[in-house]
């Protein structure tokens, strides 16, 4: 019997995604340069021949198996961004509430491979890794600055430049993770990580509240 047209495409999505999730592993575990096509198709349960039927070379693999992870982190952290558009709470506990679910983005495993892969093959793919901070942080900030030009307009806080105020904020926390993470090489302790919103927070407030 022949298989339906929608089974077939389904079945084919659900390849690509497994070679892609298989992918993203392989090239996190031994780099660009050591990871090997076979071994990412053994580990997303397919023929080698059919890595290339859908991706046509190594490298096209990895910059749509970095693109497909970046897009996962970016969903997770613009969920996140959206929640401050609810009103609800006092300010100061609602920026420390985003700050800690944006850390916790920032600190999850798949995220820190990610920016990990990206400094290590920056020499080699250096147009990828612009490709990915278009697509990831700036997008996250820019998210951001929405959010907070609404706080401008209902007049939480003062007037100034959203923009400004977005990057200024996501630094707060950014800066110090990277710091006691060690640039993502240790595990950075729930309290620890709970101070550092509460920080950015605390320094956000004194800065930009009415």
């Amino acid at each position: 019997m022949a298989q339906h047209p929608s089974a077939a495409s389904t079945g084919r999505i659900d390849k690509r995604a497994a070679i892609l999730d298989a992918a993203f592993q392989v090239f996190a575990r031994d780099g660009y340069a050591n990871a090997a096509v076979d071994v990412i198709a053994a580990a997303a349960g397919v023929a080698k021949p059919t890595v290339y039927n859908h991706f046509t070379d190594k490298q096209t693999l990895f910059r749509e198996a970095l693109a497909a992870d970046a897009e996962r982190v970016l969903g997770r952290n613009l969920a996140v961004v959206q929640r401050l558009s609810d009103g609800r709470g006092e300010l100061r506990a609602r920026l420390e509430d985003l700050g800690v679910r944006l850390i916790e983005c920032y600190a999850d495993d798949r995220s820190v491979a990610v920016r990990r892969l990206l400094c290590a093959e920056a020499s080699t793919f250096p147009e990828i890794h612009s490709e990915i901070r278009e697509q990831t942080g700036e997008r996250v900030v820019a998210a951001l600055a929405d959010r907070f030009a609404h706080l401008v307009l209902d007049g939480t806080l003062r007037e100034c430049d959203p923009a400004q105020a977005a990057e200024q904020f996501e630094a707060l926390l950014a800066g110090p993770m990277e710091h006691r993470s060690r640039s993502g090489s240790r595990k950075v302790p729930a309290a620890a990580r709970r101070a550092i919103a509460k920080a950015a927070a605390d320094t956000f407030i004194r800065a930009y509240a009415r």
